[in-house]
């Protein structure tokens, strides 16, 4: 045989419509068999091979057991240099966790993928790859402008309008008013950078609505980049060597690396509706699609402190965070008061928000939540136990529990309190 008869993995893959990883777990499976090439060693399929699996999508194989062959750790796993990786933020998904999901449990034509947690977008955007329409959550407005923005086609004037708003920035007058509207500003930034900062936000306004969202995203991704906190992941002062002129060069390189991205972007024909609110407050009606598959992971109870992270990235956008830790839930500020959220609590917002969820559900839909535990006042709380019974108790069946081991290079405030070496990912079903 000659080599075009042979389809090396991403060839097959693509074929087939899954990520690489499904195709080697298929053929682990005995899916599919796999040869190697006589010269490099390389896994390579027959294409008649691919073409009858293709034939015979989606397989007749279980899912759920096609799940527990999966190495849910993924190790290897980098968003570097793709659409999920231009702008930082917290425990987020890695990419590979709903794209097998989608893949295990395709939802039914007609219903979407929901994500009532949807953070950045992760869950959205790998939806949008696949061509299922989807819904996400979230109450942190940063988190709600991008998860829009990634599952957005990039505005044909971007390019023009950021090159437009960096010369205007240099005519602008300097306006001090910012230091009435954001709290202790002079502590975590310095005076000239905290002006260009200004002046870059007041010329973006002028920007017309859906471009100015991206203007919006690559400004916010740089604001901690410019500050005194020592990172993205330690709230801490430190002092940085950097000018004020480095504004204005960061913000020009990651409006070109978006337009990089979104450049390699394929744009399809699925819809994504991002609903900024908070989960307690969700009703049936909310939710635009019949739901055809849940893939979400709750905040963790005194772990991560979103609003916290986000704090001057919402100040400069003109948002209010103190609003938006008040109602986060699990912020690990609400664990300090004299009557703080009990096991109870958590169960009660798990429980109401799966019940909307199954009443939007279509049958046989599947819900998928990833969940660690916690540590509050020195107890460790079983997360995933809580979420079993609020599950169930909203009408799904239980199906399996799979474990993952998080990568150690994942971190977050309060390392001491919110370390969190594996997670559980919950599988229920709506019959």
């Amino acid at each position: 045989m000659t080599t075009p008869d042979f389809l090396h993995v991403s060839g097959a893959a693509k074929a087939l419509g899954v990520s690489p990883q499904t195709l080697r777990n298929w053929t682990k499976l005995g899916h599919i068999n796999a040869q190697r090439h006589a010269i490099n060693g390389y896994r390579i399929y027959l294409r008649g091979d691919v073409e009858k699996l293709a034939n015979r999508l989606p397989l007749a194989s279980d899912s759920v057991t096609d799940a527990k062959n999966i190495d849910w750790d993924f190790p290897g796993s980098s968003s570097d240099d793709s659409i999920h990786a231009f702008h930082p933020y917290p425990a987020k998904f890695i990419p590979e966790i709903p794209r097998a999901l989608i893949e295990l449990f395709p939802p039914p034509k007609g219903s979407c993928v929901f994500d009532p947690f949807c953070g950045s977008g992760t869950t959205l955007v790998e939806a949008q790859v696949k061509g299922y329409d989807s819904v996400g959550v979230d109450l942190n407005p940063i988190a709600c402008m991008l998860s829009r923005v990634k599952t957005s086609t990039i505005p044909s004037d971007f390019e023009a309008e950021y090159i437009r708003i960096l010369n205007e920035v240099s005519f602008l007058k300097i306006d001090l008013a910012y230091r009435e509207e954001i709290p202790n500003v002079r502590h975590w930034f310095k005076d000239d950078i905290a002006q260009e900062l200004d002046k870059l936000r007041r010329a973006i306004a002028t920007a017309p609505t859906d471009t100015r969202r991206f203007l919006d995203a690559a400004l916010s991704s740089i604001v901690v980049r410019v500050s005194n906190q020592d990172s993205d992941t330690r709230y801490a002062t430190v002092n940085k060597n950097t000018s004020a002129d480095s504004v204005c060069i960061l913000f020009r390189s990651t409006c070109r690396r978006i337009m990089n991205l979104w450049g390699r972007k394929t744009d399809g024909i699925a819809d994504s509706v991002v609903i900024q609110n908070d989960v307690r407050a969700l009703v049936d009606c909310d939710i635009p699609f019949p739901i055809g598959l849940t893939i979400t992971s709750p905040p963790y109870p005194n772990a991560y402190e979103y609003w916290l992270y986000h704090k001057y990235r919402m100040y400069w956008l003109r948002h209010d965070p103190i609003a938006v830790k008040e109602k986060e839930i699990g912020a690990r500020a609400h664990y300090f008061k004299k009557s703080f959220p009990s096991d109870d609590d958590f169960l009660s917002i798990l429980k109401k928000l799966l019940t909307v969820t199954y009443n939007r559900s279509v049958t046989n839909a599947y819900a998928c939540i990833v969940i660690g535990r916690s540590i509050i006042h020195g107890r460790v709380v079983d997360n995933a136990s809580l979420t079993v019974r609020a599950a169930t108790e909203a009408g799904f069946s239980f199906v399996t529990k799979l474990n993952r081991t998080i990568n150690s290079s994942r971190k977050s405030f309060n390392l001491s309190h919110a370390r969190i070496a594996n997670e559980d990912i919950l599988i229920f079903k709506k019959n």
